[in-house]
Parts: C-alpha cells; sequence; structure tokens
C-alpha cells in the first residue's frame, strides 16, 4: 500500500467516525445509552484503524509521525471522552442545580489536577513543539533517560509509541472539561423549574415516588398516546410543579435494580384508594 492510500484510508475512517458520532447524539434517548452507543462504535473504528496499521510500513520518520501524532491520538481521545462522560451521566447525583453544580465544579478540579500531572509534555503539547516528535511519536524509540509508562512491555510495539496515548489523554482531558464548563453554564436555563414562583400545586412525597408514578403513566402510554419521549414528561412535570427530578433515569435504575418492593409507592396509592373506597370516603 502507498503512503496516500493509507492516509486517505485513515482520514476516510476519522471522517466516517466523526459522522457516525453525530447521529448518536441526534437520537432521542438517554445519555447513557447513546454514550454506549458512540464507544461501540469508536471500538471498532479504532480496531479497523490498528488493522490498517498492521497492514502499512511507513517510508520515513516524518509518515510515522503524522500517524501516532495526528490521527491516532484523535482516535483514542474520542473513545477516552466518551467514556468519562458516560461514567459522569452514571454517577450524576440526584438533585437540583446547586447539587449539580458542586458535582460537576468538582470534577472539574479533579480534571485540572490530572491535566498537569505530565507538566513537561503538557507544556511541549501547548507550545505546539516538534523537536522531539521523533521520540515521543515513533516507535521502537525508547530512550532511557526519559521518563516511562511501566506498562511500556504490555503495549503492542506496531501500534504504540511513547507518548501518543498521552496526548490522547490530554485532548480528551480538554474535552471533558469543555464539556463540564458547558453542563455549569447550563443549569438553570432550561426547564426545570417553574418559573414566576407562584406554583399552586407542590409535590409533596419524595421525587423517587413521583419518578415511579411519570414512569409507569408513561410505559402505558398516557401521555401523548405513547408519542412522546419520557424525558419531556419529565420536563413538563418539573416545570408545572415546580420542581427538579435530577438525574430521573439513574433514579430508575435503581428502582429496576430492587429485589423486593419495587414499587411500593404505587402499592400505597392503591391500598389508600381502595380503603377510601371501602369506607366511602368518595
Amino acid at each position: 500500500m502507498v503512503t496516500k492510500t493509507f492516509f486517505r484510508k485513515v482520514a476516510l475512517l476519522q471522517q466516517e467516525l466523526d459522522i457516525e458520532i453525530k447521529k448518536l447524539l441526534e437520537i432521542e434517548e438517554e445519555k447513557v445509552v447513546i454514550y454506549q452507543r458512540i464507544l461501540l462504535q469508536i471500538d471498532l473504528s479504532i480496531r479497523a484503524l490498528k488493522k490498517l496499521r498492521k497492514s502499512f510500513s511507513f517510508e520515513s520518520i516524518a509518515d510515522e509521525v503524522t500517524f501516532f501524532k495526528i490521527y491516532k491520538p484523535y482516535f483514542i481521545s474520542q473513545y477516552i471522552f466518551h467514556s468519562k462522560a458516560l461514567q459522569l451521566e452514571i454517577s450524576k447525583p440526584t438533585g437540583g442545580d446547586k447539587i449539580l453544580k458542586k458535582y460537576f465544579q468538582t470534577e472539574l478540579k479533579i480534571l485540572e489536577e490530572q491535566i498537569s500531572e505530565d507538566g513537561h509534555f503538557y507544556d511541549y503539547y501547548r507550545r505546539k513543539a516538534t523537536y522531539l516528535d521523533h521520540k515521543y511519536f515513533t516507535t521502537n524509540s525508547n530512550d532511557l533517560k526519559m521518563k516511562m509508562s511501566f506498562h511500556l512491555y504490555d503495549f503492542d510495539e506496531e501500534f504504540t509509541t511513547t507518548n501518543d496515548y498521552k496526548l490522547a489523554l490530554i485532548k480528551a482531558n480538554e474535552l471533558v472539561s469543555n464539556y463540564l464548563v458547558s453542563e455549569i453554564e447550563h443549569l438553570g436555563t432550561g426547564s426545570r423549574t417553574s418559573t414566576d414562583g407562584n406554583t399552586k400545586v407542590s409535590w409533596t412525597s419524595s421525587k423517587v415516588s413521583l419518578i415511579e408514578i411519570l414512569y409507569s403513566l408513561h410505559l402505558s402510554q398516557c401521555f401523548n398516546g405513547g408519542n412522546i419521549e419520557f424525558k419531556e414528561v419529565v420536563r413538563e412535570t418539573e416545570k408545572n410543579l415546580g420542581i427538579d427530578l435530577g438525574n430521573f433515569y439513574k433514579t430508575i435504575g435503581e428502582i429496576k435494580n430492587k429485589k423486593y418492593n419495587r414499587t411500593k409507592f404505587l402499592q400505597l396509592l392503591t391500598d389508600n384508594l381502595n380503603k377510601a373506597i371501602d369506607f366511602n370516603d368518595i
């Protein structure tokens, strides 16, 4: 395979991955499911990239640096970023804007500390330096005088250099940082709560109980004949009742994971209604 053909195929693989990620992000589905699908797609792309690399021999150091400094870090950074985004979504606490803001700010602080761990290489990246590219981004160029990973001998020598993963991690952390800042900025800007402050009816039971009711009604197609996303049902309820239900998908997951008494609140409603009917309280 000639060099131009190799890089054309690599660029096409990157372009196709970009398109697939954008398509998946437009799907009306919970973020956890979307991120899982994206990770599967990225995994397929990385496997295809690795197969391409194995079928090609670089003709120059410049070509090798281009692959390991420009192309491969893109694919790996996308995988790291979406893995982190998935974890952030799964671990997101149930609560209002104040709780979520603290959560995102804490994660941002942790991220900033991680970014500064390898100060020398981070400076090299930020200054767009190139004088050590031949050591950082070519295979079989380990310099024992330089700091190296403890996992060096676990790497695939044909698909790994000393620093391409470090570069991918830096790029991924930048994406995560932008994601966290965006989440913080968007808190309180949607229809999470009633804006006029004059809600006449307020929900005074637990948020878990309300989510339990809404989800059962949604599954029974009680809203718009079933032609509505559950998250829209939640948002409208939040707006009309002046409440923030937080990460409702996480709450549903917790309900599903219960071994006993999964629908405790629905059973309580049934019992109270039956008692009222029996004693003619209606």
